[in-house]
């Protein structure tokens, strides 16, 4: 077993209730089969830092900071230094603290960063250790895609941030030893946009626990179940990709889709609506739950499950539960993008002008959503799983990867 590791994430990862925490999460576990961790994360409210007790018994040491700074107070400190509000927003002198303190005292091998906020707190010189970022996303891409939508100061500030955010990015990715993406079209982004090569920019993918999303384990909920044909979003509901999903379909393809199929219902799944979300409701046939017990109690109750993302980074986990499943998709482009999966056999792939059309057809065609649903799940479960997609650290990491027997489910 090698020496320890220093895990630095953005977000607490347990519970995996979201795309980030899933990844940070199963990256987490992973890395604890090879040597001890210690973790040190942030945590936006209460009930994300009474989750540390949680976590503790899965690693060495675990220092958990409480954050509550505001994006208008970090965009102004922004603003004020000159750096990328992404930057400001996690800034600690007690993190920075504690990554010099586990530095100077434990026998660290690997400083192992999850998202590009933690790597303002990586040591310019590091003593020897291994380096690995894992940008998951191209964040300085992302307000790219904000940019072109946004008008105003809003347009001014999300270039000013993906500028600033992107040289910090390249900058980061020069001193790491590895730099890791969720697909190989983000690391090929950005190994266009940064000049670095194959070796030094890698996709490290995103997997699925499929035992855990299983058709079979899942029983639709009655209540959810009745009263017509389910059309259902799932996501963080303050994430403002998904809120522009949601909006976008609400207002532009769900109409059409009540025109055919009057009963039809369009169900927006996941925590922390924002006020923009709630008042879809006014809609007919719209319903947002807020956060649920179990999502996949309304996954199985879904007749099509929608991913109608105009902004989306990567790969998309609400698609990859989707299809593990078994459960027919309608993707956007950008939802689809970074899944190794067949348009037609394993989902429908439908930009916004055929989205309702997409949706009505696979209301009205029971026999082709079982066959699409069947199909994603047999794909997810031979190409998705963690042990699979995560095998490669291993290497990177330079241990030997343990021995394990595999089987198969269907």
């Amino acid at each position: 077993m090698m020496d320890d590791i220093l895990f630095l994430v953005h977000r607490i990862p347990f519970p995996p209730d979201r795309g980030d925490k899933i990844r940070s999460f199963n990256i987490l576990k992973k890395l604890t089969t090879i040597a001890p961790v210690h973790c040190v994360c942030f945590a936006d409210d209460d009930e994300y830092m009474a989750h540390g007790e949680t976590l503790r018994p899965m690693v060495s040491s675990l220092h958990v900071e409480s954050r509550r700074t505001s994006t208008a107070v970090s965009s102004l400190k922004a603003l004020a230094t000159g750096k990328p509000v992404s930057l400001t927003a996690f800034n600690s002198a007690a993190v920075r603290a504690k990554v010099s303190e586990l530095l100077r005292e434990r026998d660290i091998d690997t400083v192992f960063v999850f998202s590009g906020q933690m790597a303002q707190y990586v040591p310019i010189d590091l003593g020897g250790r291994q380096f690995i970022m894992d940008f998951v996303d191209m964040d300085s891409a992302k307000f790219s895609d904000y940019a072109a939508d946004a008008h105003g100061p809003m347009r001014w500030m999300y270039r000013r941030e993906a500028r600033k955010l992107f040289a910090f990015e390249k900058n980061v990715a020069r001193r790491a030893n590895r730099s890791l993406f969720v697909s190989e079209t983000e690391a090929a982004l950005f190994r266009e946009h940064s000049g670095l090569g194959a070796n030094a920019v890698q996709a490290l993918e995103n997997g699925i626990d499929f035992r855990f999303f299983d058709p079979s384990l899942a029983i639709p909920d009655a209540e959810i179940r009745r009263n017509g044909p389910l059309i259902v979003f799932t996501g963080q509901m303050d994430y403002r990709p998904n809120i522009d999903a949601v909006t976008s379909f609400a207002n532009d393809s769900f109409p059409a889709i009540r025109n055919a199929v009057p009963d039809a219902r369009f169900a927006i799944v996941g925590r922390k609506p924002t006020a923009e979300v709630e008042k879809i409701t006014a809609q007919p046939g719209v319903i947002v739950t807020g956060g649920v017990v179990d999502i996949r109690s309304w996954l199985a109750a879904a007749d099509v499950i929608v991913a109608p993302l105009r902004i989306a980074r990567g790969i998309q986990n609400k698609v990859l539960e989707a299809m593990a499943m078994g459960k027919a998709i309608v993707a956007s482009k950008a939802a689809f993008e970074g899944i190794d999966a067949v348009p037609d056999r394993d989902l429908v792939v439908a930009e916004k002008t055929a989205e309702a059309d997409a949706v009505i057809g696979l209301i009205e065609d029971a026999e082709r959503r079982d066959r699409l649903g069947a199909a994603a799940r047999k794909h997810v479960v031979s190409r998705y799983s963690w042990d699979s997609v995560l095998a490669p650290l291993d290497d990177m990491l330079g241990v030997s990867p343990p021995t394990v027997e595999t089987s198969q489910a269907a």
